[in-house]
């Protein structure tokens, strides 16, 4: 079955595989590829799976559930952080744990309460955002800026190529998450195009707001690179410090309350998306069964919704309690999503290379391009993070060997 047009057709693509019949769709040139042809939860795992075969499919759902599961514990440390620099009577674990607790619920009463909760704290973030620019823009029209203008492009010293790389593999963090929009696909009420252009859309957006606030943000911290490496305790709060130094002690708390709040239903949307993601591979028979199971009132995976909120709990708390908490699980979630990606280049050049399947050279120029960038960036991480990732691989092949194993003698 050959379909031009999928937005009358959503929810029929289960129903034809199940029959044996395969759906090529056909889309707009311009749509993000995989989210169009394969319109199911699981997002990486579902492409994989499609393009590349079970086994590969399995192993790709698997390292980017190090990303899926971390991200929500790290937009929680986010919320401890702040909440304890506003009030730092407040121990970090303990603003973090509550953070989980409050998004769980949330997750628990479905897709729609979650999205316009998400809503509202977004336009507030917006709002602030547009208030530190403006004030930002008059102090350094006014002062100048601490470093010079260039500084936050350039860095200080002598420009190293293998330091970018080993910054990207950092900075990867801060766009990660958006490859989340497309565990939803199934429960979208419109066309599986929608799908592609919402993820693009919200990439570049929030692209252009990131380089605006970190570009201004660092022309105004009067700390060097050099000086915040050398003290660890104060990179966590790097970004409120400079507020109350630069901008005035109003703007920080107004900040500072944002950001006690906002990560938090970041770690809400990230929390829902695993919990697509898990319930995915379940309903595949790569995860055990009771992880499929869907609420009947809410419509949402429950147990798998739980699950997650177990794992970020834990994961969250032990990192608020360590020293570098916050560095080792921004090194597993990197890692974690980089593998994966390289997994997911892959299965666009297998899923297009079916005959029968509309082919292009897009469909393998663009995923050699950007496999081989995510290989890159992969292989300059931080030996912690390469380690971790090689831990979490070899878990998961073991629980890949063992569930063929039992599905066969069963």
């Amino acid at each position: 079955v050959v379909i031009g047009e999928a937005e009358n057709f959503h929810g029929g693509h289960d129903w034809l595989a199940e029959h044996g019949v395969e759906v090529v769709l056909l889309d707009d040139p311009h749509c993000t590829r995989m989210s169009a042809a394969v319109p199911l939860a699981g997002s990486v795992f579902a492409y994989a799976s499609a393009g590349l075969g079970r086994a590969p499919g399995f192993i790709a759902g698997w390292m980017i559930m190090l990303d899926y599961l971390f991200i929500p514990s790290v937009a929680s440390l986010f919320v401890g952080i702040a909440t304890n620099s506003l009030v730092p009577q407040i121990p970090v674990w303990l603003a973090t744990g509550v953070a989980i607790a409050v998004v769980t619920a949330l997750n628990l009463t479905g897709v729609k309460v979650a999205a316009i909760v998400g809503t509202v704290v977004l336009a507030v973030e917006i709002v602030l955002l547009a208030v530190f620019v403006v004030a930002a823009l008059v102090v350094l029209a006014g002062e100048g800026p601490a470093r010079p203008w260039l500084s936050p492009l350039t860095g200080f010293g002598e420009f190293a190529p293998l330091a970018v790389l080993g910054a990207v593999s950092v900075a990867v963090l801060s766009f990660l998450g958006f490859d989340a929009i497309a565990s939803f696909a199934e429960e979208n009420t419109g066309s599986s195009r929608q799908v592609g252009r919402a993820l693009l859309f919200c990439l570049a957006l929030s692209g252009v707001l990131f380089f605006v606030q970190t570009y201004l943000a660092s022309l105004l911290n009067p700390l060097t690179p050099q000086e915040l490496a050398a003290d660890p305790s104060a990179q966590d709060s790097a970004f409120y410090d400079m507020l109350r130094a630069a901008l005035g002690s109003w703007l920080a708390v107004a900040v500072t309350s944002v950001k006690a709040i906002a990560p938090a239903f970041s770690a809400m949307i990230a929390q829902a998306a695993v919990s697509r993601l898990l319930f995915g591979m379940a309903r595949d028979g790569q995860l055990p069964a009771a992880l499929a199971r869907i609420d009947r009132r809410s419509h949402v995976p429950r147990n798998a919704t739980l699950l997650a909120a177990v794992v970020t709990l834990l994961v969250s708390v032990w990192a608020a309690s360590a020293e570098d908490g916050l560095e080792v699980l921004s090194s597993m979630v990197t890692v974690g999503a980089l593998t994966a990606f390289v997994l997911l280049h892959a299965s666009v050049i297998g899923y297009f290379a079916v005959p029968g399947r509309e082919q292009r050279v897009s469909t393998v120029v663009v995923p050699v391009i950007g496999g081989l960038i995510s290989l890159v960036v992969l292989v300059t991480a931080s030996r912690l993070a390469l380690v971790v990732a090689a831990v979490w691989l070899v878990i998961g092949l073991l629980v890949h060997f063992l569930r063929r194993r039992t599905a066969a003698q069963g």
